[in-house]
């Protein structure tokens, strides 16, 4: 009988932030699946409010009330994302989901804001293993930390939200900056890397 740890697939180890086959034919499927989805949600009519909506019921993980996506809109999976109630992502933005992005209610997420659960080894050894008898390499080896982002944030156009990250309730990020660690609630936060400013009062 399988243990516990050799029954656990792929998937399972990639949500968990160990390291991961993200070349493995389950999770490419999930990777496929996604991309499908995502062309289809750019090539609908814009106001064909009823198909969008059935396609990010899909595609997303979870949603609630009153989300407005604009594409084009870019995914990795797609089912690790949940957005709260009257949440708002424009045009251009990436959500690189190898792990799970939570964002709360009413948010607004800026154009080409990137947000990235995950990330690789430094040693491209420990990243593609030996090399191939032609040469080749295999897919990278891959982990993942989730990113929670909370109620009423503002994240500014251009901003980059890496793994691991969690920003507080009330935060504005300003444009442009690079986020490395955490951001408290009511909280002005820019730059790179990105850093306290001042209180949101």
């Amino acid at each position: 009988m399988a243990s516990q740890n050799e029954a656990r697939n792929e998937h399972d180890r990639m949500l968990a932030g160990e390291l991961y086959d993200c070349g493995d034919p389950a999770l490419l499927a999930r990777w496929h699946r996604a991309k499908d989805l995502t062309r289809a949600f750019a090539e609908t009519a814009s106001e064909d409010t009823a198909r969008k909506e059935a396609l990010l019921r899909k595609l997303l993980g979870g949603f609630g009330e009153g989300l407005w996506i604009t594409p084009p809109f870019f995914v990795d999976y797609g089912g690790n994302i949940f957005f709260g109630d009257n949440c708002e992502v424009n045009l251009n933005c990436t959500f690189l989901d190898a792990n799970v992005i939570r964002i709360g209610d009413n948010a607004l997420i800026a154009p080409n804001v990137q947000i990235y659960t995950a990330f690789h080894p430094t040693n491209a050894r420990e990243r593609f293993g030996a090399l191939h008898a032609d040469g080749g390499i295999a897919f990278c080896k891959t982990q993942s930390a989730p990113v929670n982002i909370g109620n009423n944030v503002w994240i500014g156009g251009g901003a980059i939200i890496l793994p691991g990250v969690t920003i507080g309730d009330n935060v504005v990020v300003g444009a442009g900056s690079v986020v490395t660690c955490d951001i408290p609630a009511n909280m002005v936060a820019y730059g790179n890397p990105c850093r306290v400013a001042r209180e949101n009062n």
